[in-house]
């Protein structure tokens, strides 16, 4: 018996690989904000137990940033008959399948690094606030030639085309 979300007859789109460096430099950037504000009210109060805490929420960063390549492995998304069905995470997975007919908005977000590296984010959304999704790591053109696409079925879908 298979598990349904599974889906095994699915080839899924990747994201790209450049992604990765975004995710990890996002999360040492938070990482070292964190960390460092913890650190520094451990050093000013002399307390010794805080450092502790400081060194676990560092250890909790590290293990993070290093599941970071396979979370981002993690993300795919299909372009189906009837809908776009898209996917993350690792041990909280998250399936969405969103019809074309019910698509409001379809928006591209690039930021600084992102542009850096030729890296774009789609970020399509119905009336449903539940079915916001964001597909992060697309390449430009590839993210501008999706939302064409996905703009294109949306109105052929919503016209009854």
């Amino acid at each position: 018996m298979t598990n349904r979300l599974d889906l095994p007859e699915i080839t899924w789109h990747r994201v790209s690989p450049r992604y990765i460096v975004v995710d990890v430099v996002g999360g040492l950037v938070f990482a070292l904000i964190v960390v460092g504000a913890g650190a520094a009210v451990a050093y000013f109060t002399g307390l010794t137990w805080l450092w502790i805490v400081v060194a676990a929420v560092a250890l909790v960063f590290v293990i993070a940033l290093a599941l970071t390549p396979r979370r981002v492995r993690s993300i795919g998304y299909q372009l189906r008959d009837d809908d776009v069905l898209f996917r993350r995470g690792i041990l909280y997975q998250r399936f969405v399948a969103v019809p074309y007919g019910r698509m409001q908005l379809v928006d591209i977000n690039r930021g600084p690094l992102d542009r850096a590296l030729g890296l774009s984010e789609l970020k399509f959304v119905t009336a449903a606030a539940a079915t916001g999704v964001v597909i992060p790591g697309l390449a430009e053109a590839d993210a501008e030639e999706l939302r064409d696409r996905l703009v294109a079925l949306a109105e052929s879908r919503r016209a009854g085309l």
